[in-house]
């Protein structure tokens, strides 16, 4: 089984998680796209979603689903991404695909986060996967130093703004074994917008995809 049939089986799995009539999050990434694709499938589909990047905005629209804005909305019923990396307690490491701040934003807003991931993405300890950190433009330089005195290996992704228009670090290196205490610390940092550290807003629900079926965590 490819990795594409593992995530469009965790994208397929996802739709019983979709309330009718209401208002979703919608995540960014290939799962997400293949998510996008369910959805459209369905014949009582959302009222609406709020989209975590303006790709995902186009992608729902083209597919017929209409998107507001996360400001005209008091909160979500569930909001529905992958990950880069996902650990045994449901932290992720998310942003490789350069949506980490709205990302973060339309978690924020739903009751339920549900992860779709195929089981590549399971790891013992975050880390593997280079951590993004989304930086105001002006403090790149300085963020790397202090990327770098963490024991990080910090590599600015040249050429790439965000749909924010900030720019992005990628820190190799680190092994983060106490996620919720480390994205506390980034993210005081001046200058820094977010970090792809998904730990004090993690997941609820996974739906992993192995070659066997989804496979699905909850954690408290």
């Amino acid at each position: 089984m490819t990795q594409d049939e593992l995530k469009k089986n965790v994208a397929q799995a996802a739709l019983t998680y979709v309330p009718e009539h209401q208002i979703i999050g919608v995540g960014t990434g290939s799962t997400a796209n293949f998510f996008i694709e369910a959805l459209a499938t369905l014949k009582a589909p959302p009222y609406a979603a709020v989209a975590s990047s303006e790709a995902t905005a186009t992608r729902l629209r083209a597919h017929g689903i209409k998107v507001v804005d996360a400001n005209t909305v008091e909160r979500l019923a569930v909001y529905v991404d992958g990950a880069d990396e996902i650990d045994p307690q449901g932290h992720m490491i998310k942003g490789g695909g350069g949506a980490l701040t709205r990302e973060k934003i339309v978690a924020a807003l739903a009751d339920r986060f549900i992860c779709i991931v195929d089981s590549s993405k399971q790891v013992s300890t975050l880390g593997k996967f280079p951590l993004p950190v989304e930086v105001i433009p002006m403090a790149r330089a300085q963020i790397m130093r202090q990327l770098t005195a963490l024991g990080g290996q910090p590599r600015w992704r040249q050429g790439v703004i965000t749909d924010n228009g900030n720019v992005l670090i990628d820190v190799a290196g680190l092994e983060i074994s106490k996620p919720v205490e480390m994205e506390a610390l980034i993210t005081q940092w001046p200058g820094v917008v977010t970090t792809g550290l998904f730990a004090a807003r993690k997941a609820d629900i996974a739906l992993v995809g192995h070659p066997t079926g989804v496979h699905t965590q909850t954690f408290a």
